[in-house]
């Protein structure tokens, strides 16, 4: 289903002009998402750090030729383009998906709470896709752009529809709520989660609840939002009170299952979850509620409820076998998700060949030649190298394709495609799992992933990205900005951060030593690198990978003039490092002029910045100090730019002085540790999210009676009879030895245990015994969201960079996006 240009025009209330008859199937927001131009409209949205009209040359060059722009451009430029100027590109984006949504007569249920909006999505979708052709936000698209799009996939052949809505401000929801337009409303929780932006949960209720103005029904979890509610429909509830339409009475919790005993309309019921967390419980009795509303007979809600699965919302990055990445997607599958998944793909694998393996698509009424005819469009759009499909759908409509331009393989089962295929058909590549859950491919993943123990670092390159822009925030609009991804990126995996920061559009990345920018251009990274300890063995690296030395002696300049002068190459870039009182690196102030005189005769080098390091930015008792570096930099900086005659780029700031010290960003800061959630300010002002999570499992428990000593050197006295867990984790991985003894904790259970002895070089034991349940195979967390990383420096007598840099390369990284 699509509109012409001319209707969207209509829409906008746009005159005066034919913008002609264009077929408007695909509405793009992103310039990196575009798969089928000819058919998309693409809206010029302006970013935190770039107007709407930047993007528009390279998404013309990409084949649109259709705009939402809010902004004067040069249309000249763009000769067979048709631009619809509006004031605001964000609004006549949900203004269009406003009009067609109105154009629907269906079911609709909008979700919105603080927390488990997209738990509840999803399992709705599992629980009624028997009876409905729903249509669905994909995954967490919630947001004043994210909702419009999900809405613009309603046609003709849906019968319900569910969407979620995350806000985070006042006045947001009203715009949301003339979207979704739903006819269902279910209310999750009000909690703590994006708070900011609300005086208090009394008003974050009210502006949620705008969404819910036009409902016949409002289903709401009452203990868990207990605030004032007032809309024209009818409030259905659920909670411990007798006063619930839904009365829970009690919640038995046994291991991996809850029994839920409560009252409907009077009459005692019974559920039994597959799930015993509190979040889950929360979540499939709004979900036990909503289908009682709606008329389903109790014992058709228990068999559906049993065949719940967890949701998981992240697309997972892992190391594979032969030097491959898998990309774990099977939670969903259908076109919509699949097209996002194809384009992360796409972003991940770089200049490396990129290979699905799909099954059939179950999660769609489209014809299946329709359906795989827009397949094979994406597969092809998002140059795709090997195909391998599984299922009588895909071998009909892929067999009799000869002439794909990628490889082709076929299999009727997921068994079929385990016993045909080995490890060898896959090298150095990038590998998208896409399967409908009946085809199991929780089994290929398995099959497919490198085998290492049982420790992880969890990577969440979304919350990465949130930092960044949090950084972002605070600069001026021409100052840009280098990432520091030195030390495998402080441990957390230089090739995958780096790709995420380049999609970002950072302006420069910096490494320590040049073997770290050869492995970042070898996974496709095309940014500027400057590498900040060059040295003469590494010339040739530098100049054949495209790399950009810090010069920080005359010893080193010398070096490489005459390197530079052997090769016949003349103006390569180079950074100048000052020293300004690190006293560690750098050119003294007496020395400039004599460095300045030497470039300028000698024409071998350009210089493209000016850099020096703060010593304490993060300490107000240094503020001072800062101050007299700050003002030694800009002289010397004033020097340089006139001796040379050009402008360069000047930075001195890093993560903690872009927040503290904001005078001196010059046009360029460095941001380091604050990427990953550490705010190295330590001024609680920043709304940092958790990037790494490591992660381990419980090996064994045991009884220990008292008097017993736990570990080597029998440093680990049980004073009474006690429960130790043995857990997959030591020094070797690069959890210190400080922290044995109780030093350190760890989260077993929603519940911290404190270890226990000697940390040994592979295990670690810790005390459970006031922790039940607790068994072989649990997850156990080292530090991230509930222990932060800045905690286990604190405890280990270190600070966070160790820390994290120190997690060991036999640790497996995994790699997500939320």
């Amino acid at each position: 289903m699509g509109y012409s240009l001319q209707k969207i025009a209509s829409i906008l209330e746009l005159s005066g002009s034919d913008f002609g008859n264009n077929l408007i199937q695909y509405l793009v927001t992103d310039s990196r998402k575009i798969v089928f131009p000819e058919h998309s409209l693409f809206f010029a949205i302006r970013g935190p750090r770039r107007t709407g009209a930047s993007f528009i040359n390279e998404v013309y060059h990409k084949g649109v030729r259709c705009f939402i722009i809010d902004e004067a451009i040069n249309e000249p430029l763009y000769p067979d383009a048709t631009f619809l100027q509006v004031p605001n590109a964000i609004k006549a984006l949900q203004q269009i998906a406003a009009y067609h949504r109105s154009q629907f007569n269906i079911p609709v249920i909008g979700i919105t709470g603080s927390n488990g909006k997209t738990i509840v999505k999803e399992w709705l979708y599992q629980l009624l896709q028997a009876d409905y052709n729903i249509v669905r936000s994909p995954r967490s698209y919630n947001s004043q752009i994210g909702v419009p799009l999900s809405v613009w996939q309603m046609n003709e052949q849906h019968t319900l529809g569910i969407f979620e809505a995350g806000i985070s401000a006042k006045g947001e929801m009203k715009s949301l709520a003339k979207i979704i337009q739903p006819t269902i409303g279910v209310l999750t929780n009000i909690g703590d989660a994006h708070s900011e932006g609300f005086i208090d949960n009394n008003e974050k209720a009210a502006e949620k609840c705008l969404l819910f103005k036009n409902v016949t029904e409002l289903i709401r979890a009452k203990d868990y939002c207990n605030q004032s509610i007032s809309i024209k429909g009818k409030i259905i509830s659920w909670g411990t009170a007798a006063e619930n339409m839904l009365q829970v009475i009690t919640v038995n919790k046994r291991l991996n299952e809850s029994t839920v005993i409560a009252k409907w309309h009077g009459e005692e019921i019974q559920l039994i979850i597959p799930f015993s967390d509190d979040a889950s419980i929360q979540n499939a009795i709004t979900c036990f509620t909503i289908l009682l509303q709606m008329g389903y007979e109790q014992a058709v809600i228990q068999q559906r409820i049993l065949l719940l699965v967890p949701v998981e919302m992240r697309m997972q990055l892992r190391k594979a076998v032969n030097h491959c990445f898998v990309l774990n997607d099977s939670y969903s599958n259908d076109k919509m998700s699949l097209a996002l998944a194809l384009n992360y793909l796409k972003e991940q694998s770089g200049n490396n060949a990129s290979t699905i393996i799909l099954s059939d698509i179950v999660e769609s009424q489209q014809q299946d030649a329709d359906l795989y005819k827009e397949v094979i469009e994406l597969l092809i759009n998002n140059r795709i190298s090997k195909f391998y499909g599984i299922g009588s759908s895909i071998i009909s409509h892929f067999s009799n394709n000869p002439d794909l331009p990628f490889e082709v393989h076929l299999f009727s089962s997921t068994a079929s495609f385990l016993q045909k295929v080995n490890h060898q058909f896959f090298q150095n590549e990038y590998i998208l799992l896409k399967g409908a859950r009946k085809f199991e491919f929780e089994q290929i993943a398995h099959w497919l992933e490198e085998k290492v123990h049982q420790t992880v670092l969890e990577i969440n390159l979304t919350a990465m990205v949130n930092n960044l822009k949090i950084y972002q925030s605070l600069l001026l609009p021409n100052t840009k900005l280098m990432a520091i991804v030195k030390a495998f990126s402080y441990g957390s995996g230089a090739g995958e951060v780096a790709r995420r920061l380049q999609q970002q559009q950072v302006d420069y990345l910096a490494v320590a030593y040049a073997d770290e920018g050869v492995e970042l251009r070898k996974t496709g990274i095309s940014l500027p690198i400057m590498v900040m300890s060059a040295d003469e063995n590494t010339f040739d690296t530098l100049i054949n990978y495209d790399l950009e030395p810090e010069i920080f002696s005359f010893q080193l300049y010398y070096a490489l003039n005459n390197y530079l002068l052997k090769q016949g190459i003349n103006q390569y870039p180079i950074h100048i490092k000052i020293n300004t009182g690190m006293n560690r690196l750098g050119f003294e102030a007496s020395e400039v002029l004599p460095l300045l005189q030497l470039i300028s005769e000698q024409g071998t080098m350009m210089v493209k910045s000016v850099m020096s390091h703060l010593v304490a930015s993060e300490d107000a008792s240094q503020d001072e100090f800062t101050k007299q570096q700050v003002a030694l930099f800009n002289d010397t900086c004033n020097i340089i730019e006139l001796v040379l005659g050009y402008s360069v780029i000047k930075h001195i700031a890093n993560t903690a002085a872009i927040l503290r010290n904001p005078n001196c960003q010059f046009n360029m800061v460095r941001l380091g540790i604050g990427l990953y959630g550490v705010d190295s300010a330590n001024s609680d002002k920043l709304n940092l999210q958790t990037v790494a999570t490591l992660k381990t499992t419980v090996a064994q428990v045991r009884f220990v009676k008292a008097g017993e000593t736990v570990g080597y050197s029998r440093k680990g006295l049980v004073k009474k009879d006690s429960i130790i867990a043995t857990v997959r984790i030591g020094y070797a991985d690069g959890y210190s030895r400080r922290l044995g003894n109780g030093s350190g904790k760890m989260l077993v259970n929603e519940q911290l245990a404190p270890t226990v002895g000697n940390i040994c070089m592979d295990m670690t034991m810790i005390d459970v015994t006031s922790i039940p349940l607790v068994k072989a195979g649990d997850i156990v967390e080292v530090f991230g969201s509930n222990i932060k990383v800045q905690e286990l420096a604190i405890e280990s007598e270190t600070i966070s960079y160790e820390i994290m840099t120190g997690i060991s390369q036999r640790v497996k990284r995994v790699y997500f996006e939320e």
